[in-house]
């Protein structure tokens, strides 16, 4: 049996309804067995909730041996199942349905791949795992790229990665009404990373590589600034044209991979230089 799927009773009424559904959402199915629609329905959701993941929880009550519980509920006729989120009925549906109305239902409540998405990259930001976070924020926001809590989500992890400008891009694209104080806060984080992103160090560096392009040292150490600033797409750029133009130079080709192996998996910046490398070296 699924440790999720439970038949209701008055000893664990509490537990379910009032407490879990706080953390769950609880789907509450009535059936009794002299209602055969009732007994069709109460099959139908448990087949169509069997593999709904532990976020959703399947009750049903037996109205015939539970009739307390179900006049609590004001139940007036089978079949009925109904969908509790804190401890309070948000949505239900009654009487003899087709396939096509329960599973409009279901889909209207049950978790979408983006809404578990989201949550393991809020726990990858929370864990300071930017990497991480920002493949599966950039996973859930191809999913879903108008939810503006996706984009506050994706905009936080690009900052985490250096992405400045496409965090910015997508802090531009938040309605007012969405702009609360999780948007404020990344405003004034991407605030400081920009101006981070052009310290003095880089300044200087790029002033003396101005005057010798040649310098390799110099190449290495504007580099070398330029990821530790979260300007990786400079850094691959300078080094790229470094080792295009001396072809031996095996110690700017081992940061040029370095800068590379760092970035998130499956972004474009590092497909799109393992590419020119590539093309370069065959």
């Amino acid at each position: 049996m699924n440790a999720n799927n439970v038949a209701i009773t008055p000893e664990n009424f509490q537990q379910v309804i009032l407490e879990d559904s706080k953390m769950k959402l609880v789907f509450v199915d009535f059936w009794a067995e002299q209602v055969p629609e009732s007994v069709e329905l109460r099959d139908k959701l448990a087949t169509q909730l069997a593999s709904a993941g532990e976020q959703v929880i399947y009750a049903t009550v037996d109205c015939q041996a539970q009739q307390q519980i179900a006049m609590q509920f004001g139940i007036q006729g089978l079949p009925t199942a109904i969908v509790v989120k804190d401890g309070q009925p948000i949505d239900g549906v009654s009487g003899p349905l087709p396939d096509e109305a329960i599973t409009e239902f279901l889909e209207k409540h049950l978790p979408k791949p983006q809404d578990e998405l989201l949550i393991k990259a809020k726990q990858a930001i929370a864990e300071n795992e930017p990497n991480l976070a920002y493949t599966l924020a950039k996973q859930t926001y191809d999913l879903d790229p108008e939810r503006a809590d996706i984009k506050l989500t994706l905009a936080e992890a690009s900052l985490m990665v250096g992405k400045i400008d496409d965090a910015k891009a997508l802090l531009d694209t938040v309605m007012m009404i969405d702009q609360d104080s999780y948007y404020h806060a990344l405003i004034a984080k991407l605030e400081l990373a920009i101006e981070a992103a052009d310290s003095p160090e880089i300044k200087a560096l790029e002033k003396a590589f101005a005057q010798q392009p040649d310098n390799v040292e110099l190449i290495h150490q504007l580099a070398a600034q330029y990821n530790q600033n979260n300007r990786q797409e400079e850094a691959l750029t300078l080094l790229f044209r470094r080792v295009q133009s001396v072809r031996d130079d095996e110690e700017s080709k081992k940061l040029l991979l370095d800068v590379l192996k760092a970035l998130p998996e499956g972004d474009a910046l590092a497909t799109k230089y393992r590419r020119k490398l590539y093309t370069l070296m065959y």
